[in-house]
């Protein structure tokens, strides 16, 4: 399956949907659309999950990634609207106790 990535900007908010299943074969795409973003001085990196329902550990791996890159870089990733079985998979990692994850979907202009 492809992903599909559109990306809206506000001075101080980058949101990202995205669209399809995040694995091995996607994940690059993923990661090349979420890291510059992430090393820009306090952005915020929303990352809205709504219409996401799979993510393998590589797709895990883009998210751990983009957190350390924004962590260096002095600004925040958040994820919205991930379904239950999303939710979950971070869950049992442990990822959604250092990941900024908001339950409900991002209201912008898509």
């Amino acid at each position: 399956m492809n992903l599909d990535i559109k990306t809206e900007h506000s001075k101080e908010e980058a949101i990202l949907y995205i669209e399809g299943e995040v694995d091995a074969y996607t994940a690059p795409q993923l990661k090349e659309a979420i890291e510059p973003l992430t090393e820009k001085d306090g952005q915020l990196v929303t990352v809205d999950l709504t219409d996401v329902s799979y993510i393998d550990s590589t797709g895990l791996g883009i998210f751990v990634g983009a957190l350390k890159s924004s962590e260096a870089n002095n600004s925040k990733l958040r994820l919205v609207g991930l379904n239950q079985r999303v939710m979950r998979l971070f869950s049992i990692t442990g990822l959604d106790e250092v990941i900024d994850i908001e339950e409900g979907k991002k209201e912008g202009t898509q």
